[in-house]
């Protein structure tokens, strides 16, 4: 290199470092201000629900749909068809897919957990309907109904009924379903407390309808003189009326269900199932989407879990409810 390349490159030098230090010197305008606005609230709601093969589940799915979509939300409900496979599906999708908060009627209170601490690590709130999750720690607020003591009150009405001495079959909802065991509980505390009345058979129909049916019909050919049956929902309650009806013992035997649906309610009218409990599945619903928006909102003083009353519905009562709740 000759002499006076060399010196007019040396020229340009300080000319570079100036460019250099204001190109990387941090900016004080829009950069600031960028990094401190918050990310844009989502208006996607997802309703995952155990199952829609229950007239009860639609009613609290489309209802916890169509509240979010009156405050603004786009909402889509998911079927997990009683399948925690499914369910974990479904919470894949909505995580991936930018939804803003989920209304979330759990498949199993245990197996459920796990869905729902993904969905709060990737900052995705979850508010539970009717069904419990065994966790304190996962989803934002939990919306129950008062299962313990609206079977109190249904086993009291129940030994009204049937009795103090009798023989009676339970069928009993899914067995992962705090539910299940909580309406159990609730019955037995009273029921228990009289010796003459036996609990001859005790199995699961999965809160099915058509398995509540073959269930029954099977115990029936063990136990053909029972005098009642506890259901642990009103599906089932309709199908062990339905295997009664078939061995001509449905008006010898009382059937008691737990739910508030719409078909059971008119079945307590017309003197075929003894008694139900409503468990207004509108107002869970309802309050759910309710919170989520409150929380998508801003708002984070939610208590872990909300309850929600229940009340016995029977032949003196049943002219007050209709539509899965109370009558206006």
């Amino acid at each position: 290199m000759n002499t006076a390349r060399l010196i007019r490159l040396l020229a340009c030098l300080p000319l570079l470092a100036a460019f250099l230090l204001v190109a990387c010197k941090p900016s004080t305008g829009a950069a600031p201000a960028a990094a401190a606005a918050k990310p844009p609230t989502s208006s996607r709601v997802a309703v995952i629900i155990s199952t829609l093969n229950n007239p009860w589940f639609v009613v609290l799915a489309e209802t916890a749909r169509d509240r979010a979509k009156e405050l603004g939300y786009e909402a889509t409900i998911f079927d997990s068809q009683n399948d925690p496979a499914k369910e974990s599906q479904h919470f894949d999708n909505v995580i991936s897919s930018g939804y803003g908060a989920v209304l979330f009627n759990c498949t199993d209170a245990k197996g459920s957990i796990a869905n729902v601490r993904r969905a709060k690590a990737a900052g995705l709130p979850v508010f539970c309907m009717d069904r419990e999750i065994e966790a304190n720690d996962a989803a934002v607020s939990q919306i129950l109904s008062d299962n313990y003591s609206g079977c109190v009150a249904l086993g009291q009405y129940f030994v009204e009924q049937v009795g103090e001495e009798g023989t009676y079959v339970e069928l009993l909802g899914l067995v992962a379903d705090t539910n299940t065991w909580n309406r159990s509980k609730g019955f037995h505390s009273v029921v228990d407390r009289y010796p003459g009345l036996k609990m001859v058979a005790q199995q699961s129909a999965e809160f099915d309808r058509t398995k509540a049916l073959e269930v029954l019909e099977s115990i029936l050919q063990a136990n053909p003189n029972i005098n009642a049956v506890f259901c642990g929902n009103d599906a089932m309650a309709m199908g062990a009326y339905q295997a009664l009806l078939a061995a001509g013992k449905a008006s010898k035997v009382k059937v008691f269900g737990f739910d508030g649906a719409d078909d059971v309610v008119r079945s307590v009218a017309e003197g075929k199932i003894t008694a139900t409990v409503m468990q207004f599945p509108k107002t869970m619903a309802k309050t759910a989407a309710e919170n989520a928006d409150r929380y998508l909102k801003g708002a984070r003083d939610f208590p872990q879990r909300v309850p929600v009353a229940v009340e016995l519905v029977n032949r003196d009562t049943v002219h007050k409810f209709g539509d899965y709740g109370r009558k206006p």
